[in-house]
């Protein structure tokens, strides 16, 4: 599986986003997807994932401004940002695999795509 991320960009706080992840080799219908971020200095953080069958987790720092999604049939992933901070700046990365455990958890998933970069300006 190949993944590849798009759709950061700078926005103004306030402002809304929307990041894809669409595969270029392979298929991710049947695998669980998340998506992480990575800011200046910081070790890389969960933000949400969604379960092969729909089930969704959000960190609490986004929860209620994001919302992550996936159409099986273009084998693609989104995370809607809405409400967008200065403090959610970061190199958001999409990752699938086939089953995880700990949905939380950076090591539980075995692809990764490339980063984009999202930038809020307060």
């Amino acid at each position: 599986v190949q993944l590849q991320a798009s759709g950061g960009g700078l926005v103004q706080a306030g402002g809304s986003l929307r990041l894809s992840c669409a595969t270029s080799i392979g298929t991710i219908r049947n695998d669980d997807m998340a998506w992480f971020r990575q800011a200046p200095e910081k070790e890389r953080e969960f933000v949400a994932s969604i379960s092969r069958s729909g089930g969704t987790d959000y960190a609490d720092s986004v929860k209620g401004r994001f919302t992550i999604s996936r159409d099986n049939a273009n084998d693609t992933g989104y995370l809607q940002m809405n409400s967008l901070k200065p403090e959610d700046t970061a190199i958001y990365y999409c990752a699938t695999s086939r089953l995880t455990v700990w949905p939380r958890e950076s090591i539980e998933y075995g692809f990764w795509g490339q980063g984009t970069l999202v930038t809020v300006s307060s």
